[in-house]
């Protein structure tokens, strides 16, 4: 089946390839091992069939020697027979060993036998242990690649996830990594074995007979010949199964999940349509992908017998001519047998090879991405927290050639509340973003009480706030946890009261199992308004310094929105808030709010100041209200 797969091949194999076994290197004495325990494994497993044609001899000779009469000589019987004129018999038995009158003996069968049935054993032994042995060093090489991947992911900066697709990075990190260890495994031990079973078996084939060993490497090219030719165009098949597979998937989930959507519309009837045009497509190709990758093994099976054919026919006329024995011909078709399977086996490994060394490209590619900008040495740290903000001519662009933010200056005192306000691409989350170090600035600098941020070390200068964003994101566990989250050692207590601050504990106390009530990652057996009075308990319990809240109240209903504006009324309480709103109404008392249009500050002050400026601020309240009116007239 891995030749039949469409497989995703590597820029740089080579370069790649390289890379992925210098990740084998704390495992170089153990891949030793396996290649010895290859090794003894595969030499037993072939001289097998040579110790199986001594035991086809010892009877056949056995057998002859007990039908001619005692008492003569083997040479005596072939100089009668040459006198016969049986020239070719004479030479037959010459070439045997024969004892006239004896039949055959079975205790030296019997110690053959138990040889080869030892040999076996050890042959089984070995390469269980060789497959034992690379089982863990795959599994522990791929461990430390997953650890270094985590731990790079926790060193990017917050612009690769911006810029790479959520699916692509998690592709990379799971199924990539996945596919790694999956073909290491299968790949390197039956690489190993091949390679040495095709050159042993060879090896062997040329000592038997010469004339024999170049009939069966004959049938090798025809093999693979055959084998490729079925292959490519079963690849396209299979690349068109996979193709319909995953629109027919597609449709299916679709429909599932606009389930009702489709029932109001009344589209059952163009729904099950597409389902079955889809699935007639998908029948079509995976019955002729399935029927022409069937073909390969009746087509070299063919290709075998042809072989099997030539080897008997010539194989017993020499053994008529007494060039061979009889135990040598029957060795030798074992081993035409052994020998074109791995040859098309290694054909087909090259092919999951390149599927993990191209797997292995995409993962060195992300270990490879540019990191953040390593902490400072001697970090000043922020011992007494007060949450006085400083932005002093800052600027900052996402692309070189779009400016966003050119010259920004703003102050917030110790316990302020400021809002930030603007159309969508203002700047407003950006502000907080370079706040918070997710991204660097390109001039300017950014102090919290006083201290640079670049002074700091991340941790600390993020352990400094509370965030709420308005995409919330809750884990599998209990309500409890999902609280606790935000303060290591929480108590019970302390994660009740703080559900309280966010008017969650009313709700919660209705669930069956009250904090103890376990929610998905989805968190669906939630509303989005309860979702997200969880993530600002969270932040409640945090007790940041500085809080943020970008647009945290945005899926709450307006009763729950007054409430939790007067619960952060109380925890602003000698806090530093930073709230990001589209809904202007909501942010009337802050200190001051700031308006943004194109990454600049256009305009500051409270909610009076600007009504009464009359400018951009007073226009987009008015816009806001006028609508908010229009709505309820209509």
């Amino acid at each position: 089946m891995g030749m039949m797969m469409p497989v995703q091949k590597p820029t740089n194999f080579r370069v790649s390839f390289r890379r992925l076994l210098d990740r084998l290197a704390p495992e170089r004495t153990l891949v030793a091992l396996v290649i010895v325990l290859a090794v003894v494994s595969v030499a037993f497993a072939v001289i097998g069939p040579k110790i199986l044609g001594n035991a086809t001899n010892d009877i056949f000779n056995g057998y002859i020697s007990s039908n001619l009469p005692a008492g003569v000589t083997k040479d005596q019987i072939v100089a009668g027979l040459r006198a016969k004129g049986q020239g070719q018999l004479a030479d037959m038995v010459s070439a045997m060993d024969l004892h006239p009158g004896q039949g055959i003996d079975f205790q030296a069968l019997a110690g053959i036998l138990i040889i080869l049935i030892a040999i076996y054993l050890a042959s089984s032994a070995f390469s269980w242990g060789q497959a034992w042995i690379m089982a863990g060093v795959t599994q522990r090489t791929v461990r430390r690649l997953r650890t270094d991947v985590d731990e790079k992911l926790g060193r990017l900066p917050l612009k690769y996830f911006d810029s790479h697709p959520r699916g692509d990075v998690l592709s990379r990190v799971t199924n990539d990594i996945d596919n790694i260890g999956q073909s290491l495994q299968q790949s390197l031990t039956q690489l190993i074995t091949s390679v040495l079973t095709i050159v042993g078996v060879l090896v062997l084939m040329l000592t038997i007979s010469p004339i024999l060993a170049v009939i069966s490497i004959l049938s090798v090219p025809l093999s693979v010949f055959i084998t490729i030719l079925i292959a490519r165009r079963s690849q396209k098949r299979f690349a068109a199964q996979w193709a319909s597979t995953g629109a027919l998937n597609a449709h299916v989930e679709e429909m599932h999940t606009g389930h009702a959507i489709v029932k109001v519309f009344g589209r059952q009837k163009e729904a099950i349509e597409t389902f079955d045009r889809e699935n007639e497509v998908l029948y079509e190709a995976s019955y002729q992908a399935q029927f022409i990758s069937g073909t390969i093994q009746p087509a070299l099976t063919f290709v075998s017998n042809l072989n099997y054919v030539a080897i008997a026919v010539i194989g017993g006329l020499r053994v008529a001519s007494g060039q061979m024995t009889l135990g040598d011909v029957i060795a030798f078709i074992q081993y035409s047998r052994q020998f074109t399977f791995p040859i098309i086996q290694t054909a087909s490994i090259a092919n999951v090879l390149q599927s993990a060394v191209a797997s292995a490209e995409r993962v060195f590619e992300l270990l490879d991405e540019p990191e953040e900008i390593a902490d400072p040495v001697a970090p000043k740290v922020l011992s007494h927290k007060k949450g006085a903000v400083a932005f002093d001519h800052v600027a900052f662009r996402y692309e070189p050639d779009k400016p966003l933010i050119d010259d920004l200056s703003l102050v917030a005192d110790a316990g302020d509340t400021i809002a930030i306000v603007g159309p969508t691409g203002a700047g407003k989350t950006t502000l907080v973003n370079l706040l918070m170090r997710f991204y660097e600035i390109d001039h300017g600098k950014i102090t919290v009480d006083g201290i640079d941020t670049r002074e700091l070390t991340r941790d600390d200068l993020r352990r400094t706030f509370g965030m709420v964003l308005q995409d919330t994101w809750l884990f599998h566990g209990t309500i409890a946890e999902n609280i606790g989250y935000g303060r290591d050692g929480a108590t019970e207590a302390e994660i009740e009261a703080a559900a309280e601050a966010a008017h969650v504990d009313h709700f919660v106390r209705t669930l069956p199992d009250g904090y103890q009530t376990v929610i998905d990652d989805d968190a669906t057996n939630l509303s989005a308004g309860e979702k997200q009075l969880l993530t600002i308990a969270r932040a409640f319990l945090a007790d940041p310094t500085i809080l943020i809240l970008d647009e945290a109240t945005s899926s709450v209903d307006t009763r729950t929105e007054v409430l939790i504006q007067k619960a952060m009324a109380k925890l602003r309480t000698g806090r530093t808030a930073f709230v990001i709103a589209h809904r202007l109404s909501t942010i009337r008392d802050a200190d001051t709010i700031l308006v943004m249009n194109k990454g600049d500050i256009v305009e500051q002050g409270n909610h009076a100041q600007l009504i009464a400026k009359g400018g951009f601020y007073a226009d987009l309240y008015q816009s806001q209200f006028t609508e908010a009116l229009s709505e309820a007239v209509a």
